[in-house]
């Protein structure tokens, strides 16, 4: 008489650490996801697993959990390596990595990627990790330099591996998989399984044990579509009438073109929305300050390029607006799949000009389903819409390696020299040498002075009001 393995439906159930357990317990974490109960099992078991599923879907815990399990935290040698296709996502990566190894005493991080010194990171390499979070170029340019040493990696991730593969990396990962041992445990993660991910996986994973996590449409979140057919010169017109219509808390407007990002986000700001832009051509400090803004409410829409496509660390999106239609069929689907997360409806509007109603063809037939057409009625003049942000952030110099807590800097606000309402003040963020916190747009000017009268932890630190 066979039995089948039982179905794993909750963390507590899961052959991990009481360390991991009890960080997993303060997090609220207690029932374990599709992708989680499938993969989670098998990498403990030490299997190289390949593993298909959507965005959103629990994944970067699916890996990180075994690799935190198995980590030797008594020396500092690097034993799992992460790769990621962009800096935003080899952030949210790095701070998810960090927030479920909490109970993980003396456990070392490093997010490596462009845009940062090379030389900062190569001395955080020398003190010695556990784990570290890079973009293929970089982590190449580093272990070319032998900055970088592989030799005693137990865990690979490609995170996205798709996606890195579209972007042109493969060369790179191809050097960074053959410079580590080959007796690691190699993990691709990808949202979709083109032949190219079959080819990398036949060369350099052993056996791999494949985990599809099918689609539930009855359980998926529903995202309304729409598609605006207008000239190109109304673009500018149409969205002012959609930001009027749906007045949107937390918004994306994607555009292919990084001249447009100025553009849109100049003419927001004339209507009163609250807004700012992203591309590659901006420095990481200050990518990283548009996504603080983001994520804790002081600007409502974000416009942004494809670089923004994946890894956006932001869960609350109530509408994605295609200014242009993406390139590929493919792009579609990811700008979509931005709203509509953690079990909320979305709503995604495209803007289609004559010139690209071929593109949106071949999106139907890539979807295979029709996109609705939707009359837009335009209004001769603009008129402000006043939809500012109700928070604006400040940042502090100071972070994590200042030893800052997210609790350190509420007790500055509201203790007694402060004297601030906690209701006023929003989302704190550490990094390692800067932290950012919201604060009600009505006491912004006052939580500044306050906190450069005053001290954090007995400690002077310098504010800034980012607006």
């Amino acid at each position: 008489m066979s039995t089948e393995t039982p179905v794993l439906t909750q963390f507590s159930q899961v052959q991990l650490s009481r360390s991991l357990k009890e960080g997993l317990a303060e997090l609220g974490f207690t029932e374990l996801t599709p992708i989680q109960a499938q993969a989670i099992p098998l990498i403990l078991e030490g299997h190289d697993v390949i593993a298909q599923s959507k965005t959103g879907s629990g994944k970067t815990a699916a890996f990180t959990l075994p690799m935190l399990d198995k980590i030797h935290l008594a020396g500092r040698a690097l034993e799992g390596l992460i790769l990621c296709p962009t800096r935003e996502l080899c952030a949210q990566v790095t701070r998810e990595v960090r927030r479920l190894g909490r109970r993980l005493p003396g456990l070392q991080v490093l997010s490596i990627s462009g845009g940062e010194p090379g030389r900062l990171q190569a001395m955080n390499l020398e003190k010695g990790v556990h784990i570290v979070v890079g973009t293929p170029g970089r982590l190449l340019d580093h272990l070319e330099r032998e900055r970088l040493d592989l030799s005693r990696i137990r865990t690979l991730v490609l995170d996205e591996a798709d996606r890195m593969l579209d972007m042109g990396f493969r060369e790179d990962i191809e050097k960074i998989l053959k410079a580590a041992p080959r007796n690691r445990q190699t993990l691709l993660f990808s949202a979709t399984f083109p032949d190219s991910i079959a080819e990398i996986s036949a060369v350099h994973q052993r056996q791999a044990q494949r985990v599809t996590i099918e689609t539930d449409k009855q359980a998926e979140p529903a995202i309304e579509e729409r598609i605006h057919i207008v000239s190109s010169s109304d673009k500018l017109s149409a969205l002012h009438r959609i930001m009027e219509d749906e007045r949107p808390e937390a918004a994306i407007v994607f555009t292919n073109h990084k001249a447009s990002v100025a553009a849109i986000t100049e003419a927001l700001g004339t209507w009163g929305v609250s807004a700012d832009g992203l591309h590659g051509d901006l420095e990481q400090i200050d990518r990283e300050r548009v996504m603080v803004r983001l994520r804790n409410g002081s600007i409502r829409v974000l416009v942004a390029t494809d670089v923004a496509a994946r890894g956006l660390d932001v869960q609350d999106l109530d509408l994605v607006v295609n200014y242009d239609l993406p390139l590929k069929p493919e792009t579609y689907v990811h700008r979509i799949g931005r709203t509509g997360r953690a079990g909320k409806d979305g709503l995604a509007i495209s803007l289609v000009a004559k010139g690209e109603t071929r593109r949106l063809e071949e999106i139907e037939a890539y979807v295979a389903r029709a996109l609705r057409r939707q009359e837009l009625k335009l209004q001769k003049q603009t008129r402000a819409l006043c939809h500012a942000s109700s928070m604006t952030t400040l940042s502090i110099g100071g972070g994590r390696k200042d030893k800052l807590r997210p609790g350190d800097i509420l007790g500055a606000l509201t203790g007694e020299a402060g004297g601030l309402k906690a209701t006023d003040v929003g989302k704190i963020e550490i990094h390692d040498r800067i932290s950012y916190v919201a604060v009600s747009q009505e006491i912004g000017r006052l939580a500044v002075e306050r906190l450069r009268q005053g001290r954090i932890k007995g400690r002077k630190f310098s504010v800034d009001w980012m607006r």
